[in-house]
């Protein structure tokens, strides 16, 4: 069983930053594929990136390409997800997750982190 905690949400204006943090109860060098998830008020859960247990390979949803970057420090057991240039349709409540495969999620979820971004 792995446990997920985020963190790093809050209210910030378009154009803005922020960096999400989620640090999991097991080793992140457990081989998981660790990743990011987010679901706006009545929509659907949306991929936004997701990173292998080496760091090696990254995949990104294409809203948020070249704006988001996702890392992984197996050492804190933590991955971050760094956010740029947000955009008012970035909001949404963002999810860690592990265990997936890809831009499929796996069983872990963490409880979420409210983004919010102002225009």
């Amino acid at each position: 069983q792995v446990q997920l905690v985020e963190s790093g949400g809050g209210l910030v204006q378009a154009g803005g930053s922020l960096r999400l943090s989620c640090v999991a109860s097991a080793p992140t060098d457990s081989r998981y594929v660790m990743a990011w998830f987010r679901q706006a008020p009545g929509k659907e859960r949306e991929f936004v990136a997701a990173i292998s247990w080496t760091g090696a390979s990254t995949y990104y949803g294409d809203s948020v390409k070249g704006r988001f970057t996702i890392s992984r420090d197996n050492a804190k057991n933590k991955v971050y997800l760094q956010m740029r240039s947000l955009k008012p349709e970035d909001t949404a409540v963002y999810y860690c997750n592990a265990g997936g495969l890809a831009t499929m999620w796996g069983d872990y979820w963490g409880q979420g982190t409210q983004v919010t971004v102002s225009s």
